[in-house]
């Protein structure tokens, strides 16, 4: 679970993080890092895709400046991924009410991958 949030820094689990995140469901934190810096596409997404999941959240920033291209949204989309974009505070808030709704619900983790961007 994601403890907190803050410019330029993320709490996962009690271990702290200063780069881009992919948080998957089962825990596994990876970094992320994109092509272009505050631009968001269809290469960036790949791993996480791969993965399955049911869910992506993508944290656009501290300020919204990182941008998701419509090409990415629609990949996202038609793999039939549920998509949620939001500024990192409240994605990761997000993130934390899925995992927790979904092991209360049902007692089994929901596939959620989060994706986000730290700064800017």
């Amino acid at each position: 679970m994601i403890g907190e949030y803050h410019f330029g820094s993320i709490t996962i689990d009690g271990k702290s993080y200063e780069h881009d995140v992919e948080i998957r469901w089962n825990g596994e934190v990876l970094g992320w890092w994109r092509k272009e810096g505050h631009v968001i596409d269809i290469d960036d997404l790949k791993r996480a895709v791969e993965q399955n999941p049911e869910v992506i959240i993508i944290g656009t920033g501290h300020s919204g400046m990182a941008k998701i291209t419509n090409e990415a949204q629609n990949f996202i989309k038609g793999k039939g991924i549920e998509l949620i974009i939001d500024i990192t505070e409240e994605a990761t808030k997000t993130f934390n009410i899925i995992c927790q709704e979904s092991e209360e619900e049902e007692g089994e983790q929901r596939r959620v991958i989060g994706l986000f961007h730290l700064t800017c």
